[in-house]
């Protein structure tokens, strides 16, 4: 699963509940469509990524999360915030298209999203940190939460 990337898991999460959504009738059931808060959300979903991906560039570090090594343990800008802007923004993304959209199964999405990067890609990319970078690593997760 590590394999797939966060932003594909996202693609085929958001195909499938939008091939759902297509097959059942949810507005009828009910309409969660909150087109302004989706938008909001979704853009700003976008914000902590690029700033997350601009920083590694800057750094000369690599954004492939299944790279074999690091070349820095990079803990400024939004990594004092969050040690995974990236997912969280995904996260957000995703929360917002499903505000968006309006459709229950779209509310699925921001949850497997979380789901999966929460308990797949994090502990693996946090135990190849580790083994890199060893105590700066375990001093930097002291200081920083994983999400929030």
């Amino acid at each position: 699963m590590v394999k797939i990337p966060p932003p594909g898991w996202l693609f085929i999460f958001v195909v499938t509940a939008g091939a759902i959504s297509t097959l059942v009738p949810w507005r009828s059931i009910v309409d969660l469509r909150l087109v302004p808060l989706g938008v909001a959300l979704f853009a700003l979903g976008f914000v902590l990524p690029v700033w997350a991906f601009t920083l590694f560039q800057r750094e000369g570090t690599e954004v492939n999360p299944t790279s074999d090594t690091n070349k820095k343990l990079v803990i400024t800008g939004p990594y004092a915030i969050t040690r995974n802007p990236m997912y969280l923004g995904l996260t957000t993304i995703s929360l917002g298209l499903a505000f968006w959209i309006g459709s229950l199964p779209m509310f699925a999405v921001p949850i497997l999203v979380f789901a999966v990067a929460n308990w797949i890609h994090i502990p693996f990319e946090e135990a190849k940190m580790r083994r890199q970078f060893d105590v700066q690593f375990d001093d930097y997760t002291r200081k920083v939460r994983r999400w929030i």
